[in-house]
């Protein structure tokens, strides 16, 4: 072979032999960039070993009954190291269905639900089953769908003692105005089951005006503005929350009849100043922070794979003056 072809072949071998070595180091590089991006995605990622996180759905917590109910769940979660997703459905049902599915796409330990209303919730409750997901309902009931356990107060037990109470002061004799929470709730409709159970065929004793105005102050205020108009012999009301007892005072105070009896239903802390300022005459304490506290505790259990109860009772107390 003459020499310059020679030495062009040598050129060419070594050219080779370099593209060779940097096509290899190029390949190393990029395994190396790719492990390291892996690890960090990882790292980001992923959650602490052991770490629980339960999903709460609150009705709304533009209450403040709501408000402390949440606040016990989320004080019980820090104690615990447990994560608390709380989600506000506002009194939408459409919002809490999709609040709900939102928790479930999350893989949430446990679910814990206060439902706007208890047949609508429903359906989320069956996705949550579906997706094998523990619900606990929280304060009102769901009609369907399976639920591990049911952490509230006795509601009708909690009516009953209302309407005890307005008997007793009223010497069993008198016209009373029920002001009813929002319809389809289980909480609405075990306050009026249990005040019915003591008013209903008591002979002297009369409910002038049964109406609902959904747990809201406004709504209270406005709904009794009305009743006041239409029936002017009245000596009690009862509220199945302490929202429309206090704005039930207003309409009453503004009426100028402050004669009339009114008591609530949970023991919010303006119910409790109205109370003690002789304003209202008495409410039920339902106390929404150990309900809160209570279902917390109980989804730590479920999680860790504990039997708990079907339902489990929070005490109530009558708070009169």
């Amino acid at each position: 072979m003459p020499p310059y072809k020679e030495g062009r072949e040598r050129m060419k071998r070594k050219h080779s032999v370099w593209m060779m070595i940097l096509v290899a180091l190029m390949a190393v590089s990029l395994i190396g960039c790719g492990t390291t991006q892996s690890n960090l995605e990882n790292k980001d990622t992923a959650k602490p070993a052991g770490k629980i996180t339960i999903g709460f759905s609150v009705s709304t917590l533009n209450n403040p009954f709501f408000v402390t109910l949440k606040d016990g769940a989320d004080k019980a979660a820090k104690a615990a190291g447990a994560d608390l997703v709380v989600v506000d459905a506002g009194d939408n049902t459409a919002k809490q269905i999709s609040d709900i599915e939102d928790l479930i796409q999350k893989k949430v330990s446990v679910l814990l639900i206060n439902p706007t209303d208890s047949a609508a919730v429903v359906s989320a409750v069956e996705s949550a089953n579906k997706a094998n997901i523990p619900v606990i309902t929280v304060d009102r009931a769901s009609n369907g769908g399976k639920v591990v356990s049911h952490i509230a107060s006795d509601n009708v037990k909690g009516g009953s003692m209302a309407a005890d109470y307005i008997l007793k002061t009223l010497g069993d004799k008198g016209n009373i105005v029920e002001l009813q929470g929002i319809a389809g709730t289980s909480a609405a409709r075990d306050r009026g089951q249990g005040f019915h159970n003591v008013v209903d065929g008591k002979a002297g004793v009369k409910v002038v005006a049964s109406q609902p105005a959904d747990f809201d102050r406004a709504k209270g205020l406005k709904v009794m503005e009305n009743i006041l108009q239409g029936n002017k012999n009245i000596q009690a009301v009862f509220a199945h929350n302490d929202e429309m007892a206090l704005g039930a005072l207003s309409a009453i105070q503004a009426a100028g009849k402050n004669n009339i009896l009114v008591v609530g239903f949970d023991a919010t802390d303006d119910a409790v100043k109205a109370v003690k300022d002789g304003k209202m005459a008495a409410t039920v304490a339902q106390k929404p922070d150990l309900i809160g506290k209570t279902a917390l505790e109980t989804a730590l259990k479920v999680a860790k794979g504990e039997k708990v109860a079907a339902s489990i009772p929070v005490e109530l107390q009558l708070i009169t003056k």
